[in-house]
């Protein structure tokens, strides 16, 4: 069907969509000049449910019913005065077969996550874009530098020889604003890649490049704000599109009032509805038009790119209520998927309110269904224990071996992401003063304890960065990642000694775990850290690993005899580091600032 007139139509979104949904509605925006004066149908009868008009003129919410289990193409009719003025193609596209069944990450995997404009450059015709306003400045450290997916793609094959399984990328979706743009967290299209990162097709075919390897990806996603330079913040299609004070209003990070009892109301909702800073607007995900757009938005890129699982970014900003439906929503098309939420909290009770199923939440007859939470509690043990060589009533070892006693608030334990650092934090070999042996007990601790690993990239090459100093040092450019660097880290001839030895340690290391499944699923025994020196178990109905962690600059021997209850049924014990076998009947050596893993026998 042809129109005699051009279609004024500049974005459609989503841009197209699924046959065989769980969820048959559908909601289509269109944008264009004063495309809400048209009267809108469809040349099939019965596919129309409502259409919403708003107080802005260029939009139109039009709701259908998405009936179909196959691939189809809807033709809208947009007339005025009973008069077709233009019509317009939409598809729906076949979904990958068993797509609803996808399995998303779990504790059986280690997550690689990268910063893509700081990773590495592999297409340097994309650096700079003539619609976007930063350019690229590798020499201002806060500037866009050219990591892109691209760069990202042709180092797969070094990303899996870390040991890791799975990378999660922060967000890849375009961020116009004018300075700061590379961490890409003030989205200004969510519909499309950032193009100084590569095209969609170039994030699809990431997607299908790491499930060659048997790898995962893990998007993420940004619920509670956008960037002041989205086109639809330039726009807004509601005066109720995102939250507006008389006085600008920024939040008050106070997280804690979003579950407080005692909180006050205005506290509340400030710390809801403010702005994350000024260049992020907040959005208002309590309008069913925003809350449905987020949904959906999700669920395209999911299907699109075939994800493995979501990362949320500031999950506790954003109206609980309304981020249960939005959860709830993912998880109704992908029952067995995956996501972790950003809980930046230390408090076991409040991080693990937030987990599905939570004990914690009944006081408010809430449940999030958000199936992971990041362990901030466990990382800020991390960060400090390993300096401190004495083992006094509340340091040391004791600060890992007390995160862990609250594991009885969480419903799932094994499905909490835990890391030493990441792209908001210190980098751990700052913390310990690039230090290989602590170091080296921060990743043991990380691999053997029960949740799954995140590793921050650099690390395995000994990067470091202090967080003080500002969010660039953290995020410094890995080395090799651009034509005409130095040092090349991806390629084991041309690290320096010191970065094989990092590197060699995290790849035996992660490539150990994979095999475990006792240490990906198994149950825990730990005890009361003695002397700084740390030793829990791991064990299923099939195997055991014993871990012993020296937290003293001294070797100390450990009488075997305290751990009966974990070693009655086992003689020895295999040291998968030193490859020795240990009599378990004896007392055991441990150097300074060292550690035994033992698969017991």
């Amino acid at each position: 069907m042809n129109s005699k007139y051009q279609s004024p139509l500049e974005r459609i979104e989503p841009p197209f969509w699924y046959a065989d949904m769980h969820n048959k509605e559908l909601q289509i925006m269109f944008y264009g000049e004063n495309i809400g004066k048209n009267f809108v149908e469809t040349v099939e009868k019965g596919i129309i449910i409502t259409v919403t008009k708003t107080e802005n003129p260029n939009f139109l919410f039009v709701t259908i019913n998405v009936k179909w289990k196959h691939a189809k193409e809807i033709v809208f009719i947009f007339k005025q005065n009973n008069k077709t003025v233009f019509t317009q193609k939409y598809n729906i596209r076949q979904r990958r077969e068993l797509s609803s069944e996808r399995k998303g990450f779990d504790s059986s995997d280690v997550i690689y996550l990268i910063m893509p404009d700081r990773f590495a450059n592999g297409n340097g015709e994309n650096t700079n874009d003539k619609n976007t306003t930063e350019k690229y400045n590798r020499e201002l450290p806060g500037g866009r530098h050219g990591g892109d997916l691209n760069g990202i793609t042709k180092h797969l094959d070094y990303i899996k020889s870390t040991g890791a399984t799975a990378i999660w990328n922060t967000p890849v979706c375009e961020d116009n604003e004018a300075e700061f743009s590379y961490h890409t967290y003030a989205q200004s299209d969510v519909y499309r890649v950032d193009p100084r990162f590569g095209t969609n097709e170039d994030y699809v075919r990431l997607s299908a490049e790491l499930h060659k390897r048997d790898m995962k990806l893990i998007h993420d996603y940004v619920t509670n704000h956008w960037g002041l330079q989205h086109w639809m913040v330039q726009d807004p299609p509601t005066l109720d599109w995102i939250n507006t004070f008389e006085i600008y209003t920024e939040t008050n990070h106070k997280r804690t009032t979003v579950i407080d009892v005692n909180a006050a109301k205005i506290d509340r909702q400030q710390c809801i509805e403010g702005w994350f800073v000024p260049t992020m607007p907040d959005l208002n995900m309590g309008s069913p038009l925003v809350l449905k757009y987020l949904t959906q938005n999700a669920i395209w890129w999911i299907e699109y790119v075939n994800l493995d699982g979501l990362r949320i970014d500031t999950f506790n900003y954003a109206e609980p209520l309304q981020m249960v439906k939005w959860t709830n929503a993912i998880m109704a098309e992908y029952p067995n998927f995956n996501m972790v939420g950003e809980i930046t909290q230390r408090n076991h009770g409040i991080l693990a309110y937030w987990q599905k199923d939570s004990k914690t939440g009944e006081i408010h007859d809430f449940n999030s269904n958000l199936p992971s939470v990041m362990d901030f509690s466990l990382c800020d043990a991390l960060q400090l224990v390993f300096n401190e060589d004495d083992g006094c009533w509340d340091r040391g070892m004791t600060r890992v071996y007390d995160s862990l006693t609250f594991d009885f608030l969480y419903p799932n334990v094994n499905n909490l992401m835990i890391f030493a650092e990441n792209h908001d934090s210190k980098r751990l070999n700052y913390c310990y003063n690039h230090d290989l042996q602590k170091y080296k007990l921060a990743m043991v601790t990380l691999a053997t304890v029960r949740g799954i690993p995140q590793v921050y990239y650099g690390s395995e090459i000994g990067m470091g960065g202090d967080q003080y100093i500002g969010d660039a040092d953290i995020r410094q450019d890995f080395p090799g990642g651009w034509e005409g660097d130095i040092n090349n880290a991806f390629d084991p001839e041309s690290r320096t000694d010191i970065q094989n030895e990092y590197f060699n340690f995290t790849s035996k290391l992660f490539h150990w775990r994979q095999t475990k499944a006792v240490i990906h699923f198994g149950k825990t025994t730990h005890y009361i850290p003695q002397d700084n020196i740390y030793v829990y178990f791991r064990y299923n109905e099939t195997e055991a690993i014993m871990v012993v962690i020296n937290n003293n600059t001294e070797t100390r021997t450990v009488p075997t005899i305290r751990f009966k209850e974990n070693l009655e049924n086992y003689i020895t014990g295999f040291c998968v580091f030193s490859a020795q076998s240990l009599e378990l009947k004896n007392d055991l050596a441990v150097e300074g600032k060292s550690f035994l893993i033992l698969e017991l026998s």
